[in-house]
């Protein structure tokens, strides 16, 4: 369980910094978005949002098990996005690293909130 929460909170630091060029709207964020992934430089403050929400969610996650799930699930969804879109790109496992890093720990986050005990 402290496990979990030190785990979280990485997690919560790691997405804090990652969303912050992306609420910024920094021009060279949304120049890598349309020519080097293909998408739309209106999705970048969203996918910003959602990893600054993930990272509020993990800060807090200590009060509830449910927020780290709900962290983990929306984690787990954009850099599944951000390790395809890499791949597409050409930059190879290096260029995805992080973010199958941080969902690896996201992963196991959520694993770790599921209760394996059976009640008889």
């Amino acid at each position: 369980m402290i496990l979990r929460y030190i785990t979280n909170l990485k997690l919560a630091k790691e997405l804090f910094n990652a969303s912050q060029p992306k609420l910024k709207g920094k021009q060279e964020m949304k120049d890598s978005f349309e020519n080097e992934f293909g998408l739309p430089a209106k999705l970048v403050p969203v996918v910003g949002a959602a990893e600054a929400l993930s990272s509020v969610l993990f800060a807090v996650s200590f009060a509830s098990k449910t927020l780290s799930r709900i962290a983990s699930l929306i984690t787990v969804g954009v850099l599944s996005g951000a390790i395809l879109k890499h791949f597409q790109a050409g930059h190879g496992k290096e260029g995805a690293k992080h973010a199958m890093d941080l969902s690896g720990l996201a992963i196991l986050s959520f694993l770790d909130t599921l209760n394996c005990k059976k009640d008889k």
